[in-house]
């Protein structure tokens, strides 16, 4: 059963990414060109997902247990450390050089074209660059702490 509602979730926020237009990189890139072709949709986009994120999660937070988990996943650190931050960075700025974020990519694929699978590819590669890294790194402050 979480793999149907998983899919039918993925499946409604893939249509209302294409139905918005968010696949599309030049709707993007023309919220971020201010003195050009300035388009302020994707402003009403993201409105529109924070007002609906803020009363679904006072509904569904109300419940003592999620309908097909045991406990709700909510994340407890509030620190900012570095990775956040230079995460968050390289993220707003490949969204900004590209016209895709991973929600629009992927619904992007059924389009064919060339550029959405490039992106896709090198999200892939920087997500497992990442995954090496960080493991690279415990690897080497394990090390310390124990030479």
């Amino acid at each position: 059963m979480r793999i149907v509602m998983s899919y039918l979730i993925g499946l409604t926020f893939g249509v209302g990414i294409s139905i918005s237009g968010m696949a599309n990189p030049a709707k993007v890139l023309n919220f971020f060109d201010l003195a050009g072709t300035w388009d302020p949709s994707l402003a009403f986009v993201m409105g529109g997902a924070v007002i609906v994120t803020f009363f679904g999660y006072r509904f569904v937070l109300k419940r003592p247990t999620p309908t097909l988990a045991s406990t709700f996943q909510i994340p407890t650190r509030t620190d900012l450390d570095i990775p956040l931050i230079a995460g968050s960075a390289i993220f707003g700025v490949g969204w900004g050089i590209s016209g895709f974020c991973p929600g629009g990519a992927l619904p992007a694929l059924g389009t064919g074209r060339s550029e959405v699978f490039i992106f896709v590819m090198a999200l892939l590669a920087g997500i497992f660059a990442a995954k090496a890294l960080q493991s690279t790194l415990a690897t080497r402050r394990l090390a310390a702490n124990q030479g």
